[in-house]
């Protein structure tokens, strides 16, 4: 059974974060309605009742449908925000009259849109504030002057980033007088990049790699959690239709499967936990708003590969042996 050692500023979230962008009815203009108010009652609470108590947003998510949607069941039962860590993700804008799709970690933009988030998520507070892409036009010391006066405010709590390499978190947190807590990255079976650069340190094989080598070890020397968006892979290992893909991605899925027989559990539980037991204590964020996939995903912390195993699943999700 993996125990991963809890987030040392958040220490009673799960092991497992539920990721919201599936909320809200969809990535259209349609009006939030009661099928979809009922959808995020029954999301939350079987994600609770299975003991997942960290929920991830961001400002853009069904156009912020998905935060008002959630805003709603915790405008109706306001008890179940003690009960949770809420965080969100801002700092990307998309094509409007003033320019194209972009990212924007400007103070005044960060402002705005935390005030907007905290409105439709009907909260006071926001557990984490996530940075949602690398801002080429970042200020650090900007970012640090609108945290503070955020966390001063008592509307956020803590302060991360996502899909950012070691130096760009180096960069901002030299800027900052309290650590940030998480950095959140694409990672699972099938993206695997981040692992590959550790393999092939050194190795001509490698070249092609696109990733900064050490942000893994980087994020485990400074205690920051790292958490994991795509960690199930779209369905590619867990039951969609894989008859036309590559031999490799066939073969994986056979497998991922043969091992949840094995360890009696199920193939989102061998996804998550291949993840999980990584030394630097992944924390995957799963998004499926299928209620028994949820279930079927907390399953992960009962599951412990062993090496072979986990070997098994990255040399087949890589298609050739190692170097």
């Amino acid at each position: 059974m993996i125990q991963l050692p809890l987030n040392k500023c958040l220490p009673n979230v799960s092991p497992l974060v539920y990721g919201c962008m599936g909320l809200g009815g969809g990535w259209n203009n349609n009006p939030i309605n009661d099928a979809d108010i009922k959808q995020a009652h029954q999301v939350i609470d079987t994600a609770l009742d299975n003991k997942i108590n960290y929920f991830d947003h961001a400002d853009i998510y069904t156009f912020g449908k998905a935060e008002q949607v959630f805003g709603k069941v915790l405008a109706e039962r306001p008890e179940l925000r003690k009960d949770i860590y809420l965080q969100t993700k801002c700092g990307i804008r998309f094509a409007d009259d003033l320019g194209p799709k972009r990212y924007d970690l400007s103070a005044q933009w960060i402002q705005t849109s935390v005030e907007k988030s905290l409105v439709q998520l009907n909260t006071e507070y926001l557990d984490v504030l996530v940075l949602h892409r690398p801002d080429p036009l970042m200020q650090p010391t900007e970012v640090a002057q609108v945290f503070n006066q955020l966390k001063n405010a008592g509307k956020v709590r803590f302060l991360g980033v996502s899909n950012m390499q070691q130096h760009q978190v180096q960069a901002l947190q030299q800027a900052l007088d309290a650590p940030l807590v998480l950095n959140q990255v694409e990672m699972s079976l099938h993206k695997h990049d981040w692992l590959d650069e550790t393999v092939y340190a050194g190795n001509q094989a490698g070249k092609d790699i696109n990733f900064t080598p050490g942000m893994m070890q980087y994020c485990q020397q400074q205690q920051m959690q790292i958490q994991a968006w795509g960690s199930l892979c779209q369905g590619l290992y867990s039951g969609i239709d894989v008859s036309n893909q590559p031999i490799a991605v066939q073969q994986t899925s056979r497998l991922v499967q043969a091992f949840a027989e094995q360890y009696h559990t199920t193939v989102e539980a061998i996804l998550l936990s291949w993840l999980m037991q990584h030394p630097s204590q992944i924390q995957p964020v799963i998004g499926t708003t299928n209620i028994e996939r949820i279930k079927a995903c907390s399953k992960a912390t009962q599951v412990s590969l062993n090496r072979e195993h986990w070997y098994a699943l990255y040399v087949s999700a890589k298609g050739q042996e190692l170097p």
